[in-house]
């Protein structure tokens, strides 16, 4: 029942993110979107670090679980990064509008990464999750340090 509803939430993010730009009415909108967005992946991502750090021990389906709500939401915050919300009182860095394609290259690549981070969970193979753990957080650092104020 549990991954039925992991499944539903992860099915209405993904249909959410489809028609998501044509959405925001505001740009104030858009930016609570987008904050949601990462609020929700940081926390998931969060459980796997902590496993594959060693603070909490190895749990495969755990694993699995978190890693499938980590790539589903890695779709949704992008198109949330539309014209207006440069200006919101957030964390994002001007260099996101200024260097577009760069940020879009490394959105893409969380989202692959995320998704072999997934597989890797699914295979219950800890060494095989924790390498594409640091794939992916690599991917994220990447993003924070080029993208993110501190």
């Amino acid at each position: 029942m549990k991954k039925l509803i992991v499944s539903l939430l992860a099915f209405g993010a993904a249909s959410i993110s489809f028609s998501a730009a044509a959405q925001f009415a505001k740009p104030e909108d858009a930016v609570k979107y987008r904050k949601a967005a990462f609020t929700v992946t940081g926390t998931h991502f969060g459980r796997l670090g902590a496993m594959a750090q060693g603070k909490v021990p190895f749990d495969a389906k755990v694993a699995a679980e978190n890693a499938e709500i980590v790539a589903d939401m890695a779709k949704l915050p992008w198109q949330a990064f539309g014209e207006g919300t440069e200006t919101a009182d957030t964390k994002a860095k001007p260099e996101i509008w200024k260097q577009s394609a760069k940020f879009k290259e490394l959105g893409d690549k969380l989202q692959s990464e995320s998704v072999k981070l997934a597989a890797a969970a699914k295979s219950g193979k800890e060494d095989a999750f924790k390498a594409a753990f640091t794939a992916t957080a690599g991917t994220c650092k990447s993003c924070h340090d080029d993208f993110r104020s501190k």
